[in-house]
């Protein structure tokens, strides 16, 4: 499986598997705290924000087709003294969990760190996403903090977390 995974840059032309993606977790009910889904349209002003050389949208690819995409993005935009930190999110196809893609996309995300001049990475994300804890220990992210409570979806109520990295220099 892993051999014929790709990942790359992502393209204007990923951005319908890029949503389909996203809406896969916005139904699942516990992966983001959107709650609407989105239409490619509503998403072509978030895509354009997107950097290669700052603030990649990387996707993972099988047979030429978008499974998985994971983004670095900026933490507090405009602040110059947290320009070295960035926020990783990723959203992996339901058809294709549990097949080491998300692993693959932050590996590769990470390894990118020093040529975009990030030092630190945060994923924010729901308590309830355990799926998504357990990926993120794996790489060492560790718990920084927790907003008790605040979240409510649907009527059910969870806390917000932050799970840090510091990349280590070579």
């Amino acid at each position: 499986m892993k051999s014929e995974l790709t990942i790359r840059f992502s393209k204007i032309e990923d951005l319908p598997f890029i949503v389909n993606i996203y809406n896969q977790a916005i139904r699942s009910g516990n992966a983001t705290g959107d709650i609407n889904e989105f239409n490619v349209a509503n998403r072509i002003d978030w895509f354009s924000k997107y950097d290669n050389n700052k603030y990649p949208l990387y996707v993972a690819e099988i047979a030429n087709r978008v499974i998985g995409y994971c983004t670095i993005s900026p933490y507090r935009p405009g602040r110059k003294a947290m320009s070295k930190v960035a926020e990783i999110s990723y959203y992996i196809d339901y058809s294709y969990h549990r097949r080491g893609i998300g692993t693959a996309l932050i590996n590769h995300a990470i390894a990118d760190c020093k040529r975009i001049k990030k030092e630190s990475l945060l994923a924010i994300l729901l308590d309830i996403n355990t799926q998504s804890i357990g990926v993120l220990e794996k790489f060492k992210f560790e718990k920084w903090g927790c907003f008790p409570d605040i979240i409510d979806l649907h009527g059910i109520k969870c806390s917000q977390l932050i799970y840090g990295l510091k990349i280590k220099k070579q």
